[in-house]
């Protein structure tokens, strides 16, 4: 093994000092505490993060699902059309299209969010439905 890539030598003290603590623990408890404390804000923040993953899943599932039958027909029409013109337009133009609508002036962007985003986001989620 390798042992310069391992990054031992860069972890904090306190980290390591977790570590090869004995169990039970032979620290004091506001050391505990803090460990206590940085561990739930690190569960909070995954926690959140989870959650916003799973409710744009539940949103595309939504297209899908003829939950909303308005929704599914849009999106199936859009990746029918979107299918044709991909399959007509040759990768180069379309990735040349793509470079440039992402790398444009930034006074040509707008700072409202674009209608498809925005539809997507008033899509339903089962977030939504809970008192």
């Amino acid at each position: 093994m390798d042992t310069r890539l391992s990054h031992a030598d860069a972890a904090h003290p306190d980290e390591r000092d977790e570590e090869f603590d004995t169990f039970p623990t032979s620290r004091p408890s506001d050391i505990v505490r803090m460990r206590y404390d940085r561990l739930r804000s690190i569960a909070g923040r995954v926690q959140t993060v989870v959650g916003d993953l799973a409710t744009q899943g539940e949103r595309f599932q939504s297209l899908l699902s003829w939950r909303d039958p308005r929704a599914t027909t849009l999106f199936v029409t859009f990746c029918l059309i979107a299918a044709i013109v991909l399959y007509v337009t040759p990768f180069q133009v379309v990735a040349l299209l793509a470079g440039i609508y992402v790398l444009r002036h930034p006074r040509l962007r707008h700072k409202l969010p674009s209608v498809p985003l925005n539809f997507f986001r008033r899509l339903p989620a089962r977030s939504d439905s809970m008192l």
